[in-house]
């Protein structure tokens, strides 16, 4: 067909962990885990080395439970700005190949190179050069999944993990869907997957077997679509939302639903610190920010604020995005993915009338500029700003 779109989706290999690993090749072969320490409070992990996935750890599981299964486990808290830079070098390798690159998260993106044979030559070629260019830049190993719609891609690039590459051929969406286990499934997380069993359902094909206007009745609208869809192979749209013009934001989807205000506020601080230090690096302004939350039903909310003043800390940001998030958090659901964006993005500070008291936030500016000069400078020093833990606060 013609018309048939070639999507690639690369993901980054157990990102964090692996680049801490390249990095420190001492670490290498042994169970890292990016995260809080086991002895901070109610810290948690933000990526397990494959060594330490063997034991049970994964992300979003708190540090203490992640300690338990795995004693020997190196825990380390995360350099994000080491993090951004690599995966800056990943997303400039991706534009040499097609202008719709669709960053999905830091670790994360799908490219559109629908129609460049001429150039670039067959598509699974194309895949196994951006592999190889990512290995040679970056000594980091990504795993990339090919097929027609970005949602399908996405789980291609699951099935030979890590460092694999995997095709789902035109024609065979709907044989690859039905071939899964539902838990496979990416975006039916543990409390849905449950619900779906309660109500009867459990694999794909049980799911395929009943009409659209039944599965909404019994799930809602979002979720009732979204299964009648994926079981078929169709594009499910929750991969397709593109980040708007002159903004800069970033988002994660977890691979286990968040079900507590402090692991969200967390994945939120990590947000703050990856988009803020983008700004800065970018020596950009902003106004005006954007808070995304999918639950787990799939239901997507945005909220956003225009401050009177510009951002100018992931202090500030951390801030402004918790309250937000306060807005719309529901504990009752769990969470599939967060965002966090800043729009109107200016190069210059327009009508800024400065504000009659400092509350700190001056202060808190010149730390992270100068943070963030080291650490452009300095890489290897890889300072961070680190959130107190309830249970270290003096």
């Amino acid at each position: 067909m013609g018309t048939e779109r070639t999507i690639l989706h690369v993901d980054m290999d157990a990102f964090f962990a692996s680049v801490e690993q390249h990095d420190h090749p001492e670490l290498k072969g042994k169970p890292v885990i990016v995260g809080g320490r086991p002895e901070d409070r109610r810290s948690v992990v933000s990526t397990a080395s494959y060594e330490a996935r063997r034991f049970g750890v994964h992300s979003a599981m708190p540090s203490a439970t992640a300690h338990r299964l795995c004693p020997q486990g190196i825990f380390i808290h995360g350099n994000m700005k080491r993090y951004a830079e690599v995966s800056s070098q990943i997303m400039e390798i991706l534009g040499n190949y097609s202008p719709d690159v669709h960053q999905i998260s830091i670790d994360e993106a799908s490219i559109d190179i629908t129609g460049t044979e001429l150039l670039f030559g067959k598509p699974e070629e194309v895949a196994l050069r951006i592999k190889k260019e990512i290995l040679e830049a970056t000594g980091l190993t990504v795993s990339v999944g090919m097929a027609s719609t970005k949602y399908l891609a996405k789980l291609a690039s699951e099935v030979n993990k890590p460092d694999g590459f995997y095709t789902i051929p035109a024609g065979s969406e709907e044989a690859f869907m039905l071939s899964l286990p539902l838990k496979d499934v990416w975006g039916i997380g543990e409390k849905t997957l449950k619900r779906i069993n309660s109500a009867g359902f459990y694999t794909t094909r049980d799911l395929h077997n009943v009409p659209e206007e039944t599965l909404k009745m019994v799930f809602g609208e979002n979720l009732g679509l979204f299964l009648y869809n994926v079981v078929r192979g169709k594009e499910t749209g929750i991969m397709n939302e593109q980040p708007r013009e002159h903004s800069i934001s970033n988002e994660i989807t977890f691979p286990y639903d968040l079900t507590d205000l402090y692991s969200a506020e967390t994945a939120l601080l990590s947000l703050s610190q990856s988009v803020m230090f983008r700004l800065l690096s970018k020596k950009q302004y902003s106004k005006t920010v954007t808070v995304k939350i999918r639950f787990d039903d799939f239901q997507t909310i945005t909220v956003q604020e225009t401050l009177e003043d510009y951002i100018t800390s992931s202090d500030a940001l951390f801030e402004r995005a918790k309250a937000l998030f306060e807005k719309k958090y529901d504990a009752e659901r769990g969470i599939r993915l967060l965002g966090l964006g800043l729009s109107n993005v200016k190069d210059k500070i327009e009508d800024e009338q400065g504000s009659l008291f400092d509350f700190g936030e001056n202060k808190r500016k010149a730390v992270e500029q100068a943070v963030l000069k080291i650490n452009s400078k300095h890489p290897e020093a890889k300072l961070k700003k680190a959130r107190l833990f309830e249970g270290n606060k003096k």
